[in-house]
């Protein structure tokens, strides 16, 4: 993305305006936006879970993996980061990857589902 108005502003104004390029479903033009941000700020997961997120709804699921991993290994308890994962990798055909991620999703927010005595 060159250089234009969804670059400009502080950090706090761009992620605003990605969330709402996100909300219209304009996934590309929100990663765009987001792909600055999380290259400015690595540590920040919110930004790069939203990244993660306008990735998986434009179908750029190893870009969506990658970035779920890095969420992960700086929050390793965010449950919808582990969620958002095992289902980025079923989508990928990689069930067997994706299960231990989606049962560790559902322990850590209390959805013991079936899985309960």
């Amino acid at each position: 993305m060159s250089e234009n108005y969804y670059d400009h502003g502080t950090a706090a104004e761009r992620y605003e305006r990605a969330k709402l390029f996100f909300d219209a479903k304009e996934y590309v033009t929100a990663a765009g936006i987001l792909d600055g941000l999380v290259s400015e700020a690595p540590e920040q997961v919110a930004p790069r879970l939203l990244l993660a997120r306008a990735y998986y709804h434009s179908a750029r699921l190893a870009k969506a993996e990658r970035e779920l991993l890095a969420v992960l290994e700086r929050d390793p308890v965010e449950s919808y980061a582990r969620l958002m994962l095992g289902r980025t990798l079923e989508r990928q055909g990689r069930t067997a990857d994706a299960a231990p991620h989606l049962r560790m999703a559902a322990a850590l927010s209390g959805d013991f589902g079936d899985a309960r005595p």
